[in-house]
């Protein structure tokens, strides 16, 4: 999937000499090594593969990053500026990739980016299976729970909604699904026959629109991190529909003590949180809570 937008020599080499189903992401800075990030670890690209020496690393030029943008956005970066002013672009196979540079402000608002630095590729992967541990503790005798998924970045929580999707289609619950898909990223590899979705739409209008157009039961939402994303949450939740969401904590007790979750913490709002980290690899699954953060299953134990 990464051969439409990375250089001939650089996609070569990690399709015969590296194994991508653990790679996470690969990060291109100007005149700075390129770096791979496998299971969680740092390593750099060279012409055998990866290595931890830097006197073999293989290096990007602002050019490369220039050409990989210009590639990722097939060709029109006109056509993107609208996720390049969120600081990313998403290509058909739902590659995210993040961009470094020079941000164009303009009364207050974000017009466009410029003299692009850096990029970051975050790999996607389908890890069929990856949710149901925690699965039978989400889905029970009374539906679905409202249920978020908490881990540091790039530990698996887009993963694990994809594949929980993917479990319910699979079993012919015949709940409708909205993915509400904000960064054009979470619906790669699901195969779900209830499922629809609304892209590239902040939470607080795909939540408003969604309700209102599709009626769903479940909507399922990635990286919850401002308040209007809260708003959105309180007011599908007043309406009666059940949530499946994420968001960046690297533990329950840093999680809890956030100011932008106290009043769904307080409402009660998820009945269940799926805990991953980083701990054993990305994907690390450490347990399920129920509202009142006693954790209610870990694996082993």
């Amino acid at each position: 999937m990464l051969e439409k937008i990375l250089p001939d020599n650089f996609s070569k080499i990690l399709n015969e000499k590296v194994n991508m189903r653990a790679v996470n992401e690969i990060r291109l800075r100007a005149n700075k090594p390129v770096v791979i990030n496998i299971s969680g670890r740092m390593f750099y690209l060279c012409e055998n593969g990866v290595t931890s020496n830097v006197k073999q690393a293989l290096y990007a030029s602002k050019i490369i990053i220039e050409d990989v943008i210009f590639r990722a956005s097939e060709c029109s970066i006109y056509s993107v500026n609208e996720q390049i002013k969120k600081g990313f672009i998403v290509t058909d196979e739902a590659v995210r990739i993040g961009i470094g540079g020079n941000l164009i402000e303009e009364n207050g608002h974000i017009k466009t980016m410029t003299n692009f630095v850096s990029c970051n590729i975050r790999v996607p992967h389908t890890v069929k299976n990856c949710s149901l541990a925690a699965y039978p503790y989400i889905v029970t005798e009374n539906g679905v729970e409202n249920t978020l998924i908490i881990s540091p970045p790039a530990c698996g929580k887009t993963t694990f909604l994809r594949d929980f999707v993917f479990q319910l289609s699979e079993r012919n619950l015949p709940y409708n699904v909205l993915l509400l898909d904000e960064r054009g990223e979470l619906d790669c590899g699901i195969n779900s026959k209830f499922t629809d979705k609304i892209a590239f739409s902040s939470k607080r209008v795909g939540f408003e629109n969604g309700i209102r157009s599709l009626s769903p039961d479940i909507i399922v939402t990635d990286e919850l991190g401002q308040e209007e994303d809260m708003r959105a949450i309180l007011y599908a939740a007043s309406c009666g529909i059940k949530l499946l969401a994420s968001t960046h904590a690297d533990c329950m007790e840093t999680f809890i003590k956030k100011p932008l979750f106290q009043e769904v913490i307080k409402e009660k709002v998820f009945k269940r949180f799926v805990l991953l980290s980083k701990r054993n690899g990305p994907g690390t699954f450490e347990g399920v809570y129920n509202e009142n953060f006693s954790r209610i299953f870990r694996e082993g134990v």
